[in-house]
């Protein structure tokens, strides 16, 4: 199950939209049945999360708690139990994407939405961007997700 907690009131956005898109692309992966937590805020509020979970004091688009911690990239989740599936939680700051969707990414807002659920996804699933290797084969298969969504 999606869940999605709206924590800001500035900006507009279609919940049940971004839920039913974080499903189609959990649905892609084979994780259909796997919760996802999402957590709409603000620039204020996720950059106390950066600071405390990255040591970066200053905010972000979006940061990922994935629940599989270990999980390697490319490798299916393993589950020994109901309580297992899930992929963790995911922070978006919704000021930020505003902001940075098309005038860094020249993307629309929704679009931009969409890039971050399947990077944010691709974080719990053990893809990271450490180095360029890792960060060519992160975007190969966020590029992927993309397409199925």
């Amino acid at each position: 199950m999606i869940t999605v907690k709206q924590r800001q009131r500035k900006i507009k956005i279609d919940v049940k939209k971004l839920a039913a898109t974080a499903q189609r692309i959990l649905a892609a992966l084979g994780y259909d049945d796997f919760d996802l937590g999402i957590l709409l805020t603000t620039n204020a509020t996720i950059k106390k999360y950066n600071k405390r979970y990255r040591d970066k004091d200053k905010p972000t688009d979006i940061l990922s708690f994935p629940y599989h911690t270990e999980q390697k990239a490319g490798e299916k989740v393993v589950v020994s139990c109901d309580e297992d599936k899930n992929l963790g939680d995911l922070i978006i700051s919704l000021e930020y994407v505003l902001a940075d969707a098309g005038k860094t990414w020249n993307r629309t807002f929704d679009e931009h939405m969409t890039a971050l659920l399947a990077h944010g996804i691709a974080h719990c699933l053990g893809y990271d961007h450490i180095n360029d290797k890792d960060f060519e084969i992160m975007q190969k298969f966020e590029k992927k997700l993309l397409e199925k969504s």
